[in-house]
């Protein structure tokens, strides 16, 4: 066996709450044909406005509802025979030329939510409903807030490596080149599934020179949200959510906005050095192999805490049989 092969660890899909859509590429009416969690699905925008996803394939002879479905009212309608489904409970509503309905035609509905400019459907492995949330973040909209800047691609990568990212300081300076990030704190909320990390630098900015604060706050493994504050009366938002496709692709995508008075300056240079960050990991990404058992250096504290806060998202994390927390510290 070759080594990559022996000495990748496979991660499974993680459940938790993952973007699916932009809010503002689903208009009401819209229908899409959508894949993620290794899973086909069908979303689409109801006329109350609600955002909806349902399994696909129309129970009755197995039609796509996302090629050719149409939005009627808050059902979407199979291009097939004209099978109705509820966009919440997922049961079949009418069928055209028959008023009796089986009791079997009904589809899986996905739990979803929208806030924050995105759309958000719940993952979990065994189809346990929602166990945990996340907050609304009230920069993004605010009046003294500019309007956001998108991006997103799709890479080669596990969502929990993408997003370990956050929490390896020290790979900033060799990948990125840039200076060492300085000491910080993490704090874990009390349910566990949210956490947060300073860090405290001295910044020059348009505006002159501030002792200034990196906040990165995490919920889950798909959604971190990073705001520099310490500038009196500005500040920068990059939000960012990443999905997995798949076990082994994700599909990413960040939201910048800014208080007004600051945008201008500082907008069009961070979304350039996030998009340039982004493309310094490609190589690393899609090389690398996972290794659940790392050797691990004391220095890397904040990599040894997020592996071990990383696998209460995951029915059954790999490494379970082994004893200890699945990592070798030298």
């Amino acid at each position: 066996m070759a080594i990559r092969e022996l000495e990748n660890d496979k991660l499974p899909i993680p459940n938790g709450w993952f973007a699916i859509s932009w809010s503002h590429e689903l208009r009401t009416g819209d229908v899409k044909p959508i894949s993620y969690f290794g899973e086909e699905m069908v979303l689409f925008r109801t006329r109350s406005g609600a955002a909806k996803v349902l399994d696909p394939f129309c129970p009755h002879l197995g039609a796509h509802l996302g090629h050719g479905g149409r939005v009627m009212g808050e059902t979407v309608r199979c291009p097939f025979h004209g099978w109705q489904f509820d966009g919440t409970s997922g049961n079949c509503t009418h069928i055209p030329y028959c008023d009796r309905i089986p009791g079997q035609a009904r589809l899986r509905p996905w739990p979803t939510q929208e806030k924050n400019g995105l759309v958000w459907a719940w993952y979990h492995s065994e189809g346990k409903p929602p166990e945990w949330d996340f907050p609304e973040i009230p920069e993004i909209g605010h009046e003294d807030w500019s309007e956001p800047m998108f991006f997103e691609l799709e890479l080669d990568a596990h969502v929990q490596e993408t997003h370990e990212n956050n929490n390896d300081p020290v790979h900033f300076q060799y990948v990125h080149g840039m200076p060492a990030t300085p000491p910080g704190e993490i704090r874990f909320s009390e349910d566990g599934r949210h956490y947060q990390i300073v860090n405290h630098v001295e910044r020059e900015t348009p505006f002159g020179t501030f002792n200034t604060s990196l906040v990165r706050d995490s919920w889950g493994l798909g959604l971190n949200a990073i705001w520099t504050r310490g500038i009196p009366d500005a500040g920068s938002l990059l939000y960012a959510a990443t999905t997995p496709i798949d076990e082994r692709r994700v599909h990413s995508r960040w939201l910048l906005t800014a208080t007004k008075n600051c945008i201008d300056q500082v907008g069009e240079e961070i979304m350039a050095s996030l998009k340039k960050g982004v493309l310094d990991d490609f190589p690393i990404w899609q090389n690398k192999i996972y290794r659940e058992r790392p050797v691990l250096c004391e220095a890397d504290t904040y990599l040894a805490q997020y592996r071990k806060w990383a696998r209460q998202f995951y029915t059954n994390p790999i490494g379970d049989e082994d004893s200890g927390n699945g990592m070798d510290q030298a």
